[in-house]
C-alpha cells in the first residue's frame, strides 16, 4: 500500500469523540494511558518520557504509570490528579478516535462540561470499591444534559475486589436506577483494570463471567449514528466573500442537512428568500473556480454558496430551507452552566456567541436550579460557579434557533463578560418564545379577527340596525 491509498483509507473512517469522567481517583488517565499503551499507539520518545517520569511523580512502583500518558500538566503530576481537558488521537482499522480526558473534581466541573460538549459516548468510571458517588451522578447528569446518548459504565479496579461478578453486579444494578431517572437510552457496563489492562484492549481471563466485549471493542462497534434530516438544512454565515464585482459568495461549514443546487433557501433572521446558484467546495475564487464547484452538500462540509438574487446576508445570518424554518425569536428558554468564580448577575448584559452570531443579550429571570447531587429544583437569585439553572435569555436581536436535543451545533451557546472577555457560562437553548413584536402582532390579529366575526354577525342577525361597523 502507498501512501496515497493509506491517506485515502484513513481519510474514510467515521470518527468517534468520547470522553472519560467520574469520580476523584477512579482511574481515568490511567485508563486511557492503559488503552493507548495497548493498542501501541504510543511513541517511543512518549513512552520513554513516561517511563521517566514514573520514577519522579508515579505511584506503581518500578512501572510505567499510565496516568502520565494523558496527564501533562506539571500541577497534574505532583499532585496525580487531571485539573485541564486533555486530548488525544489515535486510530484502529475501523475507525478515528478523539479522546477528552476530564477531571473529577467539582471545581473543575466546568472543564468538565467543555469535554462533553462535542462528545458522542461518554466513559463513566466507577471504582468496584466505593460503588456510585456524588460526583458519578453530577457528571451522568451533565452527559446526559448535553445530549449524549451512548453511556459506558467502567467499573474499575476490579482486581481489588477479587474480580467479584456480584460486586460488578451490584453496581450494575445501582446505575441502571440512575439511568433510569435521568432517561439515558443506552448504557453499557464493563469490568475493568485500568491499571493491569483486564478488558480495556483484550479480554480478561480473571472475568470468565463477562462476555461482553472489552471496552476497545466495544468503541470500535459502537453504531452512534443518529438518523440524519436532510430537511433541517442550517448554514451559519461565518463570512461574506467578495474578490471582486463579478462575485460574491457566503462562506460557511454546514451544521446540519445538505443543500443542492436550485433549492429555495430563506436567510433568517431578515426573512429574505433566493434559490442557490451555485456550491463551491473549496476556498478557490478565481476564475477557474467552476471547475470546484458541486451540484450537492451536506454536513459538516466548508463550502461558498452564491445566490440567484442579490440579497443581503452577511457573518452571523443561518441560511436554511425555505420549506423548514425555524422560529426566530430573541426570547429563549435555555439551560445555563455557570462557569465563573464571579457570579451571575440577572438582568446583566452579556455577549451571547452562538455559532457565527454575537449578539447582546442578558438573563431576564432564573427560572429555577438544578442540585445535580439530588436533581431537586431550587429557586435562586444568582448563580454561582459550577451551578446548572433554567433561565430565560433576551436578546437585543432576534435570532433563527433550534432546540439542543434537535441540533447541537445550533442550539448551543456560550456567554461572554463583555469587560474581560471572559467565557463565563455555556448554555443550550431549550425552547424559543415568541418575541414580544411577534405577541404584540398577534393580539392584534385576534381583536382584528374578533372584531370582524362580530360586526358580520351584527349584519346577519340584526340588519335593522344598519351598522357597517362597530
Amino acid at each position: 500500500m502507498d501512501i496515497m491509498d493509506y491517506l485515502k483509507e484513513h481519510e474514510n473512517k467515521d470518527m468517534l469523540r468520547f470522553l472519560t469522567c467520574g469520580s476523584v481517583d477512579d482511574g481515568k488517565s490511567t485508563l486511557i494511558g492503559r488503552m493507548l499503551y495497548d493498542a501501541k499507539m504510543i511513541f517511543d520518545d512518549q513512552l520513554a518520557a513516561a517511563k521517566s517520569e514514573s520514577k519522579k511523580y508515579g505511584t506503581t512502583g518500578e512501572s510505567i504509570d499510565m496516568a502520565l500518558l494523558v496527564d501533562g500538566l506539571q500541577s497534574e503530576r505532583e499532585q496525580g490528579i487531571t485539573i485541564d481537558v486533555a486530548y488525544r488521537f489515535f486510530a484502529t482499522d475501523n475507525r478515528k478516535f478523539i479522546i477528552a480526558d476530564t477531571p473529577g473534581h467539582e471545581q473543575y466541573t466546568r472543564n468538565m462540561v467543555t469535554g462533553a460538549s462535542t462528545a458522542d459516548v461518554a466513559i463513566i468510571l466507577i471504582d468496584a470499591r466505593k460503588g456510585i458517588l456524588t460526583q458519578t451522578r453530577r457528571h451522568s447528569f451533565i452527559v446526559n444534559l448535553l445530549g449524549i446518548e451512548h453511556i459506558i459504565i467502567a467499573i474499575n479496579k476490579m482486581d481489588l475486589v477479587n474480580f467479584s461478578e456480584e460486586t460488578f453486579n451490584t453496581i450494575k444494578a445501582s446505575y441502571a436506577d440512575l439511568a433510569k431517572e435521568l432517561g439515558i437510552p443506552h448504557t453499557y457496563y464493563i469490568p475493568v483494570s485500568a491499571l493491569n489492562g483486564d478488558n480495556v484492549v483484550e479480554s480478561s481471563t480473571s472475568t470468565p463471567w463477562y462476555q461482553g466485549k472489552p471496552l476497545l471493542g466495544l468503541l470500535d462497534s459502537m453504531d452512534i449514528a443518529k438518523v440524519a434530516k436532510e430537511e433541517d438544512f442550517r448554514f451559519p454565515v461565518q463570512y461574506v466573500n467578495r474578490p471582486n464585482l463579478d462575485f460574491r459568495g457566503f462562506c460557511g461549514t454546514i451544521a446540519s442537512g445538505s443543500v443542492k443546487v436550485g433549492d429555495s433557501i430563506t436567510v433568517l433572521p431578515s426573512g429574505k428568500s433566493s434559490k442557490v446558484k451555485s456550491i463551491i467546495n473549496a476556498g478557490d475564487t478565481s476564475e477557474a473556480y467552476m471547475d470546484i464547484t458541486t451540484k450537492e452538500a451536506y454536513a459538516p462540509m466548508a463550502i461558498t454558496l452564491t445566490t440567484e438574487d442579490e440579497i443581503d446576508i452577511s457573518r452571523g445570518d443561518m441560511i436554511v430551507h425555505s420549506n423548514n424554518l425555524p422560529r426566530v425569536s430573541n426570547s429563549l428558554k435555555v439551560m445555563l452552566v455557570w462557569m465563573d468564580d464571579k457570579v451571575m448577575e440577572v438582568g446583566r448584559n452579556y455577549d451571547i456567541k452562538r455559532a457565527t452570531s454575537v449578539i447582546s443579550g442578558s438573563f431576564t429571570h432564573i427560572n429555577y436550579k438544578i442540585d445535580v447531587n439530588t436533581y431537586k429544583r431550587t429557586e435562586v437569585d444568582s448563580l454561582a460557579l459550577n451551578d446548572i439553572a433554567s433561565c430565560k435569555m433576551i436578546l437585543t436581536q432576534p435570532i433563527a434557533s433550534d432546540a439542543y436535543s434537535d441540533n447541537r451545533l445550533t442550539g448551543a451557546f456560550i456567554v461572554v463578560d463583555r469587560i474581560s472577555n471572559n467565557t463565563v457560562g455555556a448554555g443550550m437553548i431549550i425552547g424559543v418564545s415568541r418575541r414580544d413584536e411577534d405577541v404584540n402582532k398577534l393580539a392584534t390579529k385576534v381583536y382584528n379577527d374578533a372584531e370582524k366575526g362580530l360586526n358580520s354577525y351584527i349584519r346577519t342577525h340584526f340588519p335593522e340596525w344598519n351598522c357597517k361597523k362597530i
